[in-house]
């Protein structure tokens, strides 16, 4: 069973959403112990949208995770733990709100 160190959820949006979507990092990270990532216009890594990074610790996963699932409305969030697997992370260990995405996994060509 691999160690988890954390957690990253990735809040996907478009040119009609990224308001939305800042204002939702912006939201959790006021109320959780989170680490908020750029917002990135561009595709980033693995990422098919996009995206906004969240960063968070083991102990805070089950809050976080249903507030995100309470606040989220339409847009998808890509939930990974963060085991040294980053091919495992983004796919076995992956957990989606939303629509399921497909990623760019070319990125982790080992």
């Amino acid at each position: 069973m691999p160690q988890i160190h954390g957690y990253h959820a990735h809040v996907y949006f478009d040119a009609q959403t990224i308001d939305q979507a800042r204002a939702l990092c912006e939201a959790a990270t006021a109320k959780f112990e989170i680490q908020m990532g750029r917002v990135h216009q561009q595709l980033v890594g693995p990422h098919p949208d996009w995206s906004c990074q969240l960063a968070f610790a083991h102990k805070d996963f089950a809050d976080i995770v249903l507030w995100l699932a309470l606040n989220r409305k339409e847009l998808v969030v890509f939930l990974h733990p963060l085991t040294g697997d980053e091919l495992a992370d983004h796919t076995a260990h992956a957990i989606w709100m939303g629509a399921v995405r497909p990623l760019n996994l070319n990125v982790f060509e080992r």
